[in-house]
């Protein structure tokens, strides 16, 4: 029994490294496409001064889909609900058809956001019946507003995606810590091994992306990326894990809904390009790429620790005292890149 289990556990190990090498190579046969028909010209909200090839994200995508399909046909023990795996695929899949077509031709706003809630719908109309946040909420309440939570997300993680290294301090501290997670009983095997696989899908990429990059993730990433984080937050949540859900993504989720609110009442127009967010103020202040994405990353290592507390204690008070200590961190870092733009 034990040798069986150690067995499956050094190939959940191999998982996220078949993933890098996948995606790694998948960039290197696709740059030069992306190259000639990808390029990503400076605009309001770039860091970069030339134009640069995006796209990354279809090899992020496609390694994890492959990873997942090996998986399927190697190890069908690991998969606990392939049906509902394979159609949030097919859901993530259409998103990055949306964003490789917002990549190459940009779409109007309204547009995008219906596509986007579409498919977000149709993820969230897959949950199991029985997962429930808020028991107390009518049952399609509950529903409604999970919605709104994946397509926020979805569209935050892209919001973010603003500089060199951004996604890969955000996504790799967070995926490994819900793949931990997932060990731990915590996650359905599924969102266990898709937690793995864009682990390292993201591990891969990230070389081609370190500052200055030579390749950016594109829409076409970023928002795939986004639903698959939603769905693994949610079912997360669901699991009765809602500390843990809210303090893995507790950065992102602080940057860009302050600003978008500071945006709004400030009377600016939400749809359009900007370089308002926390990081960007910070880089505008003369905070190198480094300094910004190396404070990020610290700063999810330090919410994966908080998030772990509360998954190995029941006292609602020491949940509550985990999320305090996270708003004080991310509180922290957000003082210390607008005090940098001063």
């Amino acid at each position: 029994m034990m040798s069986t289990i150690t067995e499956r556990l050094e190939i959940l190990g191999l998982f996220p490294i078949a993933a890098a090498i996948i995606a790694f190579v998948l960039i290197i046969g696709l740059r030069p496409l992306l190259v000639r028909y990808a390029l990503a010209r400076p605009n309001a909200r770039s860091t970069h001064r030339k134009p640069t090839p995006q796209g990354g994200g279809i090899a992020v995508i496609g390694a994890v889909t492959v990873a997942l399909v090996g998986a399927a046909m190697l190890m069908p023990y690991t998969l606990d609900d392939p049906v509902q795996l394979a159609g949030v695929f097919a859901c993530s899949l259409a998103l990055a058809v949306v964003g490789a077509t917002d990549d190459m031709r940009p779409l109007e706003a309204l547009p995008r956001l219906m596509l986007q809630a579409i498919v977000v719908f149709a993820v969230v109309a897959m949950l199991p019946p029985a997962l429930h946040i808020f028991p107390i909420l009518p049952w399609w309440i509950e529903r409604l507003l999970m919605v709104v939570a994946i397509l926020w997300f979805v569209n935050l993680v892209n919001f973010m995606d603003g500089v060199d290294w951004m996604t890969v301090a955000e996504v790799v501290p967070l995926t490994a810590a819900l793949a931990l997670f997932g060990l731990m009983g915590a996650l359905p095997p599924d969102a266990t091994l898709v937690s793995l696989a864009l682990c390292g899908a993201m591990i891969g990429f990230a070389p081609f992306n370190r500052p200055v990059a030579r390749l950016f993730l594109g829409d076409v990433g970023s928002l795939p990326i986004g639903l698959l984080l939603g769905w693994l937050l949610v079912l997360l949540a669901g699991g009765g894990h809602l500390a843990a859900a809210l303090l893995l993504p507790l950065y992102y989720l602080a940057d860009a809904t302050i600003t978008l609110l500071r945006r709004v009442v400030n009377g600016e127009q939400v749809l359009q390009a900007h370089r308002s967010h926390f990081y960007q103020r910070a880089m505008d202040g003369g905070s190198s790429v480094y300094q910004i994405v190396g404070r990020v990353f610290a700063t999810n290592v330090g919410l994966v620790a908080l998030a772990t507390v509360t998954l190995l204690t029941s006292s609602l008070v020491l949940q509550m005292l985990m999320l305090a200590a996270g708003s004080a961190l991310v509180g922290a870092i957000l003082w210390t890149f607008d005090r940098a733009h001063q």
